[in-house]
């Protein structure tokens, strides 16, 4: 399988990249596209269309094909991948079905392929990712292989899409589904903040909204352990300085512990929400802020993916959290360039509202501020 990665501030940009990329006799029946909301998407696909490649849509926070990441652009892995070894679906949960949408999904895919894995992409603040995730395991079994990202919107926080050749949807699921006999698929998903303090109770909880943590209000204990200052509607900063240096760590007895960071304060009573479910009774632990130790955990996982299950690949995507880069800045370029040289191979991410993947020796979790590395082979 032979794979590039383009990229354009512009559709004009992307038709020179694309017809750039095509000179050698590279036919691409692939495009995973990673694209801003300010840019034109229905011009972009309609250059796909035209040259008969299959899409697999999402808009972003940002996006990138290499170590420097970009803004309002789009990033484009483009791969020669048979026809009759991926299929794309693109299907609506206006009625919040979410884990029965993934199941229809999946039997499709189930139907399709001995053997499917699927890349998945969904849009809309409310969406259930974890609801997702349940309704391939409910098909497929619980080793399923399932990576992706939520929709971003230039962190307007306002509308995202996922889109396919000629559909496209603000409350919906884009699925790329890969049969495994010919196309090989592994990923990790790596976070690197680190935990301080003991462990806590969450007291006080309804699905992904927090109220107590050991019957403190959960913003003034994280308000306490973080050193937080000017905690009021007024500070318009306050969220992302949570989510990004202060999340809670959802501790699991199986696995690696997944984050989850309030977002939204209910300042009635001084709890919040959080970016998936944290049950009553469940223990938590704070982050510190992050350092270099961050971005060297992620490339060490991805090290550790190539010499025990990966050894080569063909091409590389990256759903990477938003918050990432909130809090790293412009170090984030190394974390992406380290990503890079583990397979050197060509390469495609976008900066997500959420993460989905299996937490390292767990189950297949909603994940935050993580970064999930994605690595394809054909067999």
């Amino acid at each position: 399988m032979k794979s590039k990665s383009i990229k354009g501030r512009s559709t004009s940009e992307i038709k020179i990249a694309l017809t750039q990329s095509m000179q050698d006799g590279f036919k691409p029946t692939l495009a995973i596209v990673f694209s801003s909301i300010s840019q034109d998407r229905k011009a972009i696909c309609q250059l796909l269309i035209k040259e008969e490649i299959s899409i697999y849509g999402s808009t972003t926070n940002g996006e990138f094909i290499n170590e420097e990441n970009e803004k309002e652009s789009t990033a484009m892995l483009l791969l020669d991948i048979k026809n009759e070894y991926f299929n794309i679906y693109l299907e609506e949960y206006p009625k919040k079905n979410y884990r029965e949408i993934a199941k229809q999904i999946a039997l499709k895919a189930n139907k399709a392929f001995k053997n499917p894995a699927f890349l998945i992409a969904a849009s809309h603040l409310e969406t259930d990712a974890e609801q997702l995730l349940h309704g391939f395991e409910d098909v497929i079994g619980k080793d399923v292989n399932v990576f992706g990202g939520m929709a971003g919107d230039d962190y307007t926080f306002s509308e995202q899409f996922v889109f396919t050749n000629e559909k496209q949807s603000n409350r919906g699921i884009v699925v790329l589904a890969l049969d495994e006999e010919h196309i090989k698929i592994k990923g990790v998903a790596t976070c690197g903040w680190k935990a301080v303090g003991t462990e806590k109770i969450v007291t006080k909880s309804e699905g992904n909204h927090v109220y107590t943590v050991d019957d403190i209000p959960v913003l003034d204990i994280t308000v306490k352990y973080g050193g937080l200052e000017n905690v009021t509607p007024e500070n318009e900063n306050l969220l992302l300085e949570i989510a990004a240096n202060f999340p809670l760590q959802l501790q699991r007895e199986k696995g690696d512990p997944v984050m989850r960071p309030g977002l939204v304060v209910d300042w009635t009573d001084r709890s919040y929400y959080c970016s998936g479910t944290v049950p009553q009774g469940s223990k938590v632990r704070f982050s510190l802020p992050p350092d270099f130790d961050v971005m060297e955990k992620v490339i060490k996982a991805a090290e550790l993916l190539k010499e025990t299950e990966m050894p080569e690949a063909d091409a590389l995507v990256v759903f990477s959290c938003a918050g990432r880069i909130m809090a790293l800045g412009p170090l984030m370029n190394m974390e992406l360039e380290g990503l890079k040289n583990v397979w050197n191979v060509p390469m495609a991410g976008m900066f997500s509202n959420a993460e989905m993947a299996r937490a390292t020796g767990g189950n297949l979790e909603m994940h935050n501020l993580t970064t999930c590395c994605v690595a394809l082979k054909e067999k």
